[in-house]
């Protein structure tokens, strides 16, 4: 009897230890501004929010390669042939930061650097909080492992450090997804990709 408890206690240690380790990878990616791999946790950085991507159908107006945002909804889709869609959950801009209008991606970067515009660093030093003038690329950028740039504007569709935002209206502007699905979409769209934004 002994022997089948230690037995039984060891086993379920083992499940353990291999389910904790499986939830914490270590990932690396390549940093090109200090010339080396930088490691890092993907299940802080490739979280998942609650709102799941999925294939859906669509009969809307928009044709195909064009990314609609629905900010009321916090939804974007990637629209593609056959009446088909990706829907994606999206973080959106808070009050006083919402916008709409027509574009196309401009250009599209893997860890992007940020520089946040002078009246998002004189807001916040109002808050008391310092915002670097530039921060390299990296798991802790805001702007997350990929930014799709919308025309000559200052917003973007790009990454999150904090998956647990998107749903929500969040951001100064710009439209937030996971690191895994800006990632998904970053390689499903081009530059010129037309973008909509409907509030």
């Amino acid at each position: 009897m002994r022997k089948s408890l230690i037995l039984a206690i060891g086993i379920a240690m083992a499940f353990l230890v291999g389910t904790t380790a499986g939830q914490a990878e270590t990932k690396s990616y390549w940093d090109q501004a200090t010339k080396q791999f930088i490691e890092y946790d993907s299940g802080r950085m490739l979280g998942r929010s609650s709102i799941k991507r999925k294939d859906v159908k669509y009969d809307g107006p928009y044709g195909p390669n064009t990314i609609v945002i629905n900010t009321s909804e916090r939804r974007l889709y990637h629209i593609s042939d056959g009446g088909k869609a990706i829907k994606y959950g999206i973080g959106v801009g808070r009050a006083g930061f919402e916008w709409s209008g027509k574009n196309r991606i401009s250009r599209k970067a893997e860890w992007p650097g940020w520089t946040p515009p002078p009246q998002m660093i004189a807001r916040e030093r109002a808050k008391g909080i310092v915002l670097p003038a530039y921060m390299e690329g990296g798991t802790n950028n805001p702007l997350g492992a990929r930014a799709l740039y919308i025309g000559s504007t200052l917003y973007r569709i790009h990454g999150t450090r904090e998956p647990w935002t998107i749903g929500q209206a969040v951001s100064s502007g710009c439209i937030r997804l996971t690191n895994d699905d800006i990632v998904h979409l970053y390689d499903r769209v081009k530059v010129g990709t037309k973008v909509v934004v409907l509030r």
